[in-house]
């Protein structure tokens, strides 16, 4: 079996339409039903439920934790949550697994975060996103899912995953990489192929 992975050269919100376009692509190539989407102030998932209205798709948006960041509340907007519900999609706020250190005084989250940072950050909030909405019931254990998710605003990074709960994690599986930026979030990108070999250093 051959697959197409997309690379792209930066991280960041400019990869947002072309990130949407490939999961959708690959859904409807696998007969996904339903992709769960990161979504903190609610731009993402606006655009993707546009781009995907009356395709057969449901969209779970995941947005932050209530009170995540420094300003008390929410920032993804509560009449968004409420147009996404009457087109059949569902937004579902839950606790973010691998920013539990305050809750129980250990690391082990913000490690396994650190881990999936090695292959992005957008991958490691699809890891977490997929853990929440299992979780949370809004997609079944076993069942495979698109993710997306990006680094900071927007999305960059797109799986094809079998679901688990945070409490069944070994089953738990990322089958395809649809694509992902090469910058990550330890260092910068590595030279493309086409690129002539580095320098050896001087004695």
């Amino acid at each position: 079996m051959e697959e197409k992975i997309v690379y792209f050269e930066k991280p960041g919100k400019e990869n947002t339409e072309q990130t949407l376009a490939l999961a959708f692509e690959r859904a409807k190539a696998r007969g996904v039903k339903n992709i769960v989407l990161a979504s903190t102030w609610g731009d993402t998932a606006r655009i993707a439920a546009a781009r995907w209205a009356n395709s057969g798709i449901k969209i779970v948006v995941i947005p932050h934790q209530f009170g995540f960041m420094a300003e008390p509340g929410q920032h993804f907007p509560a009449e968004l949550e409420h147009e996404l519900i009457k087109q059949g999609h569902c937004v579902h706020f839950a606790t973010m697994l691998f920013h539990t250190e305050n809750m129980y005084q250990n690391n082990a989250g913000r490690a396994l975060a650190n881990m999936l940072r090695c292959f992005s950050q957008g991958m490691k909030v699809c890891v977490e996103i997929l853990l929440m909405a299992a979780d949370g019931g809004k997609v079944s254990e076993g069942e495979t899912v698109v993710a997306v998710a990006g680094s900071g605003r927007g999305s960059d990074t797109a799986v094809v995953a079998i679901c688990a709960s945070s409490n069944h994690i070994a089953e738990f599986h990322i089958t395809e990489i649809i694509c992902k930026p090469l910058q990550t979030k330890q260092g910068p990108p590595p030279p493309p192929p086409s690129a002539p070999p580095a320098a050896a250093p001087k004695p």
